[in-house]
């Protein structure tokens, strides 16, 4: 029997909006937890919120920022947030070693930020000029962290150390002085207040191979939902390849809007910083995709922080650390060449 053409306009506006429905209910909540605030070293995950990255990927992001008074660590494990970005790979170490049953799933960062900064023109030119230094403020944990590898590794001696109170004064006082800091954040801070460039030695490029701004995630929500871990790590790879080569103003005004100590220029000259170093896109990442890490990479850095008297032999078992089943398969190589063309 033929329908009357009448009968079809509801028919069809009925579909739409059960289509329009479902379309809503297709987007999968998840709840990412970053490690401090909202900083242009988390642009990328910004930038695939407010650009609609992850909308298209059919997730529904909701971040939720760290800082002074915020512990988002134990989080994970409970299950209240289902991604964390985490420091560097000694965490992830640590988990393993504690029995905690985390992954990291892929490392934002090919090259950790730390540095190491000293008055230009004072002979401390070198990482190893750096190590006749008179004073290095170094802060409590990293005194038992990379503080311990520079000595083992490089030949610091304790006798250097004074206590870094993540206050740049006292460096600032001390032109022989040497400090601690994040090459993508301290520069410009030290620029704005006293005028001048700092030497600025980063660790990963004198041998701390850690990767740095790692995403984590629970052993159970891999075996369970890997779909669900596919989509958000390579939808956030696409965010930092569009946040670094492409329009990141909407994703500047949301960080400078969540965290008013990020106003939108400094965030620029982060920005700037993380691309001339290569903190997020160097080595492997160039043709494996953001986010890319080697397994032999992670043995190398378990090796030095066992030499550096971090962990022992064996402590660790280094096959529950990471997983590359989500990462270098080249995703957003694609972005970055047609944004830049190269």
């Amino acid at each position: 029997m033929r329908i009357p053409a009448f009968n079809l306009r509801p028919l069809a506006f009925g579909l739409a909006l059960a289509g329009a429905a479902f379309a809503v209910q297709a987007q999968e909540k998840v709840v990412f937890a970053t490690n401090w605030k909202a900083q242009a070293g988390h642009g990328g995950f910004y930038q695939a919120l407010v650009d609609g990255t992850y909308k298209k990927y059919g997730l529904d992001v909701d971040i939720q920022q760290g800082g002074p008074m915020v512990n988002n660590r134990p989080m994970l494990p409970a299950g209240k947030v289902d991604f964390l970005m985490t420091g560097n790979l000694l965490q992830s170490f640590d988990n393993v070693k504690n029995g905690v049953p985390t992954v990291v799933v892929a490392a934002f960062f090919q090259k950790d930020p730390q540095a190491i900064f000293a008055h230009p023109g004072q002979g401390f030119d070198t990482f190893k000029d750096m190590t006749k230094a008179p004073v290095a403020f170094i802060g409590k944990d990293g005194q038992f962290s990379f503080w311990q590898w520079m000595k083992s590794e490089h030949g610091f001696k304790d006798s250097q150390l004074k206590p870094y109170t993540f206050n740049v004064g006292p460096f600032l006082a001390d032109k022989k002085s040497i400090q601690q800091g994040y090459a993508i954040s301290e520069p410009l801070s030290i620029k704005a207040q006293a005028g001048f460039d700092p030497v600025v030695q980063l660790l990963a490029d004198n041998g701390f191979s850690t990767y740095s701004t790692t995403i984590e995630t629970r052993a159970d929500l891999i075996k369970t939902k890997p779909e669900t871990v596919r989509k958000f790590v390579e939808a956030s790879i696409i965010g930092w390849n569009n946040y670094l080569y492409g329009d990141n103003k909407a994703a500047n005004e949301m960080i400078a809007k969540i965290n008013p100590d990020s106003p939108v220029a400094a965030l620029q000259g982060s920005i700037e910083l993380i691309k001339k170093m290569g903190i997020v896109d160097s080595g492997d990442s160039l043709t494996k995709g953001i986010g890319a890490m080697d397994e032999a990479r992670v043995k190398d850095f378990y090796d030095k922080m066992v030499k550096a008297g971090l962990y022992k032999a064996g402590e660790v078992d280094l096959s529950k650390v990471v997983t590359t089943q989500f990462v270098n398969k080249g995703v957003g190589v694609d972005v970055r060449k047609k944004l830049t063309g190269k």
